[in-house]
């Protein structure tokens, strides 16, 4: 039987610039659609078809589907910045439900049985215990939580309706970069915090605002859990692995089990550049929640999945590389 390709919406993006790279290194083939919006053309290697487009355009779809011989879908194509969710909560809606249903029924067309969906920690909102797992509450506070848990809602019915199994992967904070630093987290704007922290050390960007140092955690700035960007992608090649072995649909929480702070960030960003990092307190944003930590014992029994970079210091150190290289 002739291997098919991975379709990876939203693939010259951050996350999917890194599971292009590891489908390759996999020998495994894949196709890119991205509307280049965020993304950039130059981090999908050559031999990868790269397809710039929009993923809710039916017709572009029924192309792709026709030309390529596909038989999985990887969606990375969500906007996710949760305060412009708050104020655009209909460009949120549109491009992270609206679009995601276009391409459902586009593969539900053309039989394609396997979707791994990019979903996140929002959906929990507020957690009410400690490390989060997949039975705790999804009561998301903000418009982009709520675009990614509407996704995970639809999916059992569209299993049921049309046979796509699924697999949604709610990872916590992706950070870092390749470990040697060839490829890495590229926002305009960026607004995630290693990437601005490390760019003010090193006097490539402004002071770094924090937003909110009264929240109820140990020093008063949020509490995270950081996943390097390789581990997010190498869990989805397991699932990928097990979506086309048969396996069940699953939701499962990805993360590292550990809990940093922005101000442990800071730390470490300083210990890594051996720079100081001008910052500056600033009013909380709309929408954040004090903690978010995983529990991710499911991901690891259900994929054979551990992460390889887990430790903070490590993840910046990669990043480091990649943003000191540019």
């Amino acid at each position: 039987m002739t291997a098919k390709n991975v379709l990876v919406i939203g693939g010259a993006g951050y996350i999917g610039s890194h599971m292009v790279r590891m489908l390759t290194e996999e020998g495994l083939g894949a196709v890119v659609l991205d509307d280049l919006s965020s993304g950039f053309a130059d981090t999908v290697p050559q031999s990868v078809p790269l397809i710039v487009g929009d993923a809710g355009n039916p017709e572009l779809l029924e192309q792709i589907f026709q030309e390529h011989e596909i038989d999985a879908v990887m969606h990375f194509a969500s906007y996710i910045q949760v305060g412009e969710s708050v104020l655009q909560p209909a460009k949120y809606y549109e491009n992270n439900l609206s679009k995601t249903l276009a391409l459902l029924a586009s593969m539900a067309h053309h039989q394609i049985k396997n979707f791994i969906f990019s979903s996140t920690a929002a959906i929990f909102g507020s957690p009410t215990n400690g490390a989060i797992c997949e039975a705790h509450q999804t009561v998301p506070i903000n418009p982009y939580g709520r675009s990614k848990l509407a996704v995970e809602q639809v999916l059992p019915d569209y299993e049921q309706a049309y046979g796509i199994r699924h697999v949604c992967l709610r990872y916590f904070n992706a950070a870092g970069a390749q470990p040697d630093g060839s490829l890495g987290e590229r926002h305009e704007p960026e607004t995630h915090l290693i990437p601005l922290a490390i760019n003010a050390a090193l006097g490539n960007g402004p002071s770094l605002k924090i937003f909110g140092d009264d929240y109820s955690t140990a020093d008063g700035t949020c509490v995270r859990d950081y996943i390097h960007v390789c581990d997010i992608a190498a869990a989805h090649l397991s699932a990928l692995n097990h979506l086309r072995n048969q396996g069940d649909s699953l939701k499962l929480n990805l993360g590292n089990g550990a809990g940093y702070s922005v101000k442990d960030v800071l730390n470490s960003v300083q210990r890594i550049t051996r720079q100081a990092v001008p910052h500056e307190f600033v009013a909380r944003r709309m929408g954040d929640p004090s903690v978010l930590v995983a529990d991710s014992t499911q991901a690891r029994k259900a994929l054979n999945w551990t992460p390889r970079y887990p430790a903070l210091d490590d993840i910046i150190a990669h990043a480091y590389a990649w943003h000191s290289s540019m």
